[in-house]
């Protein structure tokens, strides 16, 4: 079991999105949107998506530092094991809370502005719960384990995490890591799993394109022309 889920299901989660990926962008160019909704209600938008996004850039940044920044690096950089600690403990229990906090308001949002919720489907729901269970679980698995430096997940979860991209995983590391980390590491891979079929996709968007499109070109009005045009009976002389 320990192999299957340690050693077979993170690479089931990274083909699945990469393949999707691929298919998403070949068979669904036009669809690779967040499917914006803000025709509908801008108001509370604009509160709930700002703290989503912030929130979740931050958790994104930790993760990426927590799991793939080895210990001896922050230590050569004067940065004691304690110091490290509170600074994952506070910030990213205040991350978390952050993108919960905006994942709760755009919910709230769904639910009670009704064009909006009509326009919810299914698989947003379901995009909705996983996100929220991945964060939650992961800020309850730091908050159970704070006394002294906490769990030091530096020592079995990173160590196993940098193996996955060397085609040898530590499955062994993962053993006897605590339950609510091992929750919360598989919700994350099953979140990984789901991105490229969810308005997740997104995140994998960059407006490249912009930089290279053609100027646009911007005719002067007349001067004399208040209003629109004035009707002409008959055909309009080129250049008139």
């Amino acid at each position: 079991m320990t192999t299957v889920v340690w050693g077979a299901l993170p690479y089931v989660a990274f083909v699945s999105l990469v393949a999707g990926l691929a298919w998403r962008y070949r068979y669904d160019k036009f669809g690779w949107t967040t499917r914006s909704s803000q025709v509908y209600e801008s108001r509370l938008l604009n509160i709930a998506s700002p703290v989503f996004h912030y929130g979740i850039l931050f958790v994104l940044a930790g993760h990426l530092i927590g799991l793939f920044v080895p210990a001896p690096w922050t230590l050569s950089l004067g940065i004691g094991e304690h110091t490290y600690h509170l600074f994952s403990l506070y910030g990213g229990t205040a991350a978390g809370a952050l993108a919960v906090a905006g994942i709760l308001l755009l919910v709230h949002r769904r639910h009670t502005r009704a064009p909006v919720f009509r326009a919810t489907t299914a698989n947003d729901k379901t995009m909705y719960a996983v996100l929220l269970a991945a964060l939650i679980m992961g800020m309850v698995a730091k908050l159970s384990h704070t006394s002294g430096n906490g769990y030091d997940y530096r020592e079995t979860i990173a160590p196993w995490a940098r193996s996955l991209f060397l085609l040898r995983p530590r499955t062994e590391l993962m053993a006897h890591v605590p339950v609510l980390f091992q929750i919360h590491a598989v919700i994350g891979m099953v979140l990984i799993a789901m991105v490229p079929y969810t308005r997740l996709v997104h995140m994998f968007s960059a407006p490249v394109p912009y930089l290279f499109r053609p100027y646009i070109v911007y005719r002067r009005r007349d001067p004399g022309q208040l209003g629109p045009r004035p009707e002409r009976r008959g055909w309009e002389r080129i250049g008139g």
